[in-house]
């Protein structure tokens, strides 16, 4: 019988919705000196879930992070955890775990010593530290570097020690601290597959900080995307990125292709997008709620919406001429930077092989459907 299984059955007709939440964050605030670098955030998490909070470097990500850890206390609000404040409880007696970026693995002691070591500070028997350490190793697949130390094995291997560590406590919520920031690309893209399937194979409840778009986007069952100590919208990976509400959000997750301008005759969600160059031609959007006509904004398209060739279309497209000036091979793919006005150029995409291909200096149109693209008001 597996040990590691924090996710309760459900009773016939019970949602997760209506199930009380693991991790239930009200309003908490944190200022560094003058600067609140969490600002009245709010925030759950379900049992099972795998929950990203997403932004730059100073969004108040990690802060969020040592609340609820309890390396840091809030200067107001509250942290539950399986509906219990968490306010006054140190770190050692919340049932939580944190692998950090580091790993922070003891370089003297091998992977069987690591993985049990708080399992030996908690007086748990011989017996069965023997039996949920190898559950564990198991759970991460390393059985049979059991007497490895840290140094013999590689960044993924350490990582998973590291959750193999964090796993054997059982804990309600394992925290992750940019858990894949010290790995190169390659094997940074398995080890989010691996985490994920360890994540869902355990119902382990975790709550993970990166910077990292694609990693969060990959391993998320929700993100919150954070920036200037607030979040800013949270939902599914695919809900934030194709209906992102603010052009903050549009920028930081992916590619966007951007025009300043303004709106013109607005009436009921359509309206006309009159660019701020005079090169670019005004074209029709589906406009967000009541703007006012004139009302200064910023229209988004993403790069996968965007079609290029080398005629103009015939169909009821909107179109706009441009030159390629740039061309980026990227393996499964190939980008094309295309100047569109005098300060503006815009990224399209091509898989496969385009005959006869595209080169610098080629007149093409770029096209793109009504709806797709999203204004954005200032």
């Amino acid at each position: 019988m597996a040990i590691f299984s924090t996710s309760p059955l459900l009773a016939s007709g019970q949602s997760v919705s209506s199930i009380a939440p693991t991790i239930d964050i009200r309003a908490i605030v944190r200022n560094h000196g003058s600067v609140a670098a969490v600002d009245h955030v709010s925030f759950q998490v379900q049992r099972g879930e795998f929950f990203s909070i997403l932004g730059p470097s100073g969004a108040g990500k990690t802060s969020v992070l040592r609340i609820v850890a309890g390396f840091e206390d809030p200067d107001a609000g509250d942290v539950l955890i399986d509906g219990r404040s968490m306010l006054g409880v140190p770190p050692n007696r919340r049932p939580v775990n944190l692998v950090f970026q580091s790993y922070a693995l003891f370089p003297h002691l091998n992977v069987f010593e690591n993985v049990a070591f708080g399992l030996k500070m908690r007086r748990v028997p011989a017996a069965l530290i023997d039996e949920q350490v190898r559950q564990a190793l198991t759970m991460v697949k390393l059985v049979g570097k059991e007497g490895r130390k840290p140094a013999q094995l590689s960044g993924g291997e350490q990582q998973r020690v590291a959750l193999a560590r964090a796993l054997v406590n059982k804990p309600a919520v394992v925290l992750l601290d940019e858990p894949l920031a010290a790995l190169d690309q390659q094997l940074r893209q398995a080890m989010q597959v691996e985490l994920k399937s360890i994540q869902e194979q355990a119902g382990l409840t975790c709550v993970c900080v990166t910077h990292h778009q694609e990693e969060a986007m990959m391993m998320s069952d929700r993100i919150a995307v954070m920036h200037q100590g607030r979040m800013w919208q949270v939902g599914t990976p695919r809900e934030v990125y194709e209906n992102p509400r603010t052009l903050f959000v549009s920028r930081f997750l992916g590619v966007s292709n951007e025009l300043p301008g303004r709106v013109s005759e607005a009436a009921e969600g359509a309206a006309l997008f009159q660019p701020a160059d005079d090169l670019v031609p005004g074209f029709p959007v589906r406009s967000g709620p009541e703007p006012s006509a004139g009302c200064p904004a910023t229209w988004s398209l993403r790069p996968e919406q965007l079609r290029m060739s080398r005629e103009r279309p015939a169909s009821g497209d909107t179109v706009l001429p441009g030159v390629i000036e740039k061309i980026l091979f990227a393996g499964s793919e190939t980008k094309y930077l295309v100047r569109i006005a005098r300060e503006t150029l815009w990224e399209a995409r091509t898989t496969g092989n385009v005959q006869p291909p595209y080169a610098s200096g080629d007149p093409v149109f770029l096209h793109w459907a009504l709806g797709d693209g999203r204004v954005f008001f200032e």
